[in-house]
């Protein structure tokens, strides 16, 4: 035992863009240590007027505090969700509070997905897909295998993605939630 508080902490999620279309999926399952708090938890937003989706897995209130921020950057910069993005990882690296918070950001607008994380990475997946939290791995490796072998929606392979990753994570569940552009 380190000492630590446990905080609340969110999982999966599964950002998919396909045919013009992008989908966040989230499960469900918020954590508190190691006891599951809540199971049908909502981590996907719709922000920049509905343009934008994002979603968060890691601490619970600091991913709220950062969609804050993130969502003051969509309003300066509306028509540019790369330029939103690097100015909240801009800050959230150099900020004294903002830095140790400990979450990381999934966005998608209908041309870009990226994740955003707090040491300043802002990585731009190379296959139109991308996971993060717990159950990352498997929900990824599932949505890859279905966009490459199947004509599935971005909504679908989201959502389903999340389904095997809920059958082979113990730390996601299957209570999904999915938003669509």
């Amino acid at each position: 035992m380190t000492g630590e508080r446990p905080q609340i902490r969110a999982t999966t999620i599964v950002a998919v863009r396909r045919k013009n279309k992008a989908a966040i999926a989230g499960d469900g399952q918020l954590t508190y240590g190691e006891v599951i708090l809540k199971h049908k938890g909502r981590k996907i937003r719709r922000m920049g007027g509905g343009k934008v989706l994002a979603g968060f897995a890691g601490a619970a209130a600091d991913a709220l505090a950062l969609f804050e921020k993130f969502e003051g950057y969509l309003e300066a910069h509306p028509e540019d969700l790369r330029r939103a993005a690097v100015e909240l990882a801009k800050e959230w690296r150099t900020d004294k509070y903002l830095r140790n918070l400990q979450a990381v950001l999934a966005v998608a607008d209908k041309k870009t997905l990226l994740m955003i994380s707090g040491t300043g990475e802002i990585i731009e997946p190379d296959d139109e897909v991308l996971a993060i939290g717990s159950g990352a791995p498997q929900a990824l490796g599932a949505a890859r295998a279905l966009l490459k072998y199947t004509d599935l929606s971005a909504r679908d392979i989201a959502e389903e993605s999340l389904r095997i990753a809920a059958d082979i994570c113990i730390y996601t569940n299957d209570q999904i939630m999915v938003e669509e552009l």
